[in-house]
């Protein structure tokens, strides 16, 4: 391969091990050591989930930073990205699962009262298009505490406020959401997830993802009678908008903070095809004659709308050749090709011990990349 060769590198954080701009500095590194004049540009994405925000800072977007409160109600420091007036909130930030004390869960009463106060504070600064990226959350509450902190009045039969989470929406009796924050009516809401999960049922949001937040089958059972049962009430309050917003992809992501979003007026779209257009994907693609990618765990989930597949969806339909990188590959050769990606690089192909992988994980990917550049660039 001749001529001028530039490299793009749009992979996603290596979670436990590596953030996302850490990655782009380790392969570029790698890279260099093969084609010391080599031209890179480096895009570190995010597909909504935990490090969206990151990736939108490093992309240019500002950090701002705001006091609300956690999961469990303490107050937390938490960070959105703003450019011009459109700003990337991350409900992780707020209500993920990363604020949870060590080993704490609290399946039934954590709360995304936090992700509200986010989305208030972008409003304040002044956004008029809100890309709002959902997963990792630490809740099942369906939104409910995002509303309360816009406005929403969720009460009991006897007009006192729920409890919060998940559990509390069994006590609910009337939801009232003539409050909400008037703002929200104009500006272009976009919900960025990875997951189309309805609200409730065998693949609702407790069913699928209560178990990794420390719910029991019986508080999986609760959460969903629950969920079920707030739709019902918002039925009665906004009509039958609320039974198919229930039933629609993306209600169940976060822990059915999509379905808090979708009332809100939220649109739903794949959490990476969204990230790559803030972040100004296309541009930076045409310029590129080689794309790497990567995450983690390149395996099963990765062909589900996470950051690697739809790099290499929008590469592939520009022609451009892409590798990846990974911590560990559990995808064949042909699957990988079905997908766009040409060859995938992982740690444990340089050091096959997995916790060495983990603990050492930058300098065993600068490895990685001097093979990708003497395999694609020498």
């Amino acid at each position: 391969m001749h001529g001028t060769r530039r490299v793009l590198i749009a992979a996603d954080k290596f979670k436990g091990s590596l953030t996302a701009v850490q990655v782009a500095e380790r392969v570029t590194a790698g890279l260099r050591r093969v084609v010391p004049d080599l031209r890179v540009e480096a895009l570190p994405v995010a597909d909504g989930g935990d490090g969206t925000v990151d990736a939108a800072v490093a992309a240019g977007f500002e950090r701002r930073e705001v006091r609300v409160a956690g999961p469990l109600g303490d107050e937390v420091t938490a960070a959105f990205a703003l450019r011009g007036d459109t700003a990337v909130v991350e409900m992780a930030e707020a209500s993920g699962l990363q604020r949870l004390p060590d080993g704490v869960f609290a399946p039934l009463t954590s709360s995304t009262y936090g992700s509200g106060e986010l989305l208030r504070a972008a409003l304040d600064a002044g956004a008029r298009t809100i890309v709002f990226g959902v997963g990792g959350s630490a809740t099942t509450d369906g939104g409910a505490g995002m509303l309360s902190a816009l406005g929403a009045r969720f009460l009991t039969a006897a007009g006192e406020p729920i409890p919060p989470g998940g559990g509390g929406l069994a006590e609910l009796a009337q939801a009232d959401l003539s409050g909400l924050d008037a703002r929200l009516a104009s500006v272009e809401f976009v919900l960025a997830s990875d997951v189309d999960n309805p609200l409730t049922g065998p693949k609702g949001a407790p069913a699928v993802y209560g178990p990794q937040k420390g719910a029991s089958p019986e508080d999986v059972d609760t959460l969903d009678a629950a969920l079920a049962h707030y739709a019902k009430v918002l039925e009665e309050a906004i009509g039958a908008r609320a039974a198919q917003y229930a039933a629609s992809p993306g209600a169940g992501a976060a822990g059915g903070i999509g379905y808090g979003a979708l009332i809100l007026g939220a649109r739903f779209r794949a959490g990476i095809e969204v990230m790559l257009d803030v972040l100004g994907f296309a541009p930076a693609l045409e310029r590129a004659s080689l794309v790497i990618t990567g995450e983690g765990s390149l395996d099963e989930q990765t062909l589900h709308g996470k950051a690697p597949a739809g790099v290499a969806a929008a590469a592939r339909a520009a022609g451009k050749e892409v590798v990846a990188v990974c911590g560990r590959l559990a995808l064949a050769p042909e699957v990988l090709g079905r997908a766009g990606i040409r060859r995938a690089y992982a740690l444990t192909d340089v050091e096959p011990d997995v916790a060495r992988c983990i603990a050492d994980a930058g300098p065993i990917l600068e490895r990685v990349a001097e093979r990708i550049g003497r395999d694609f660039l020498s």
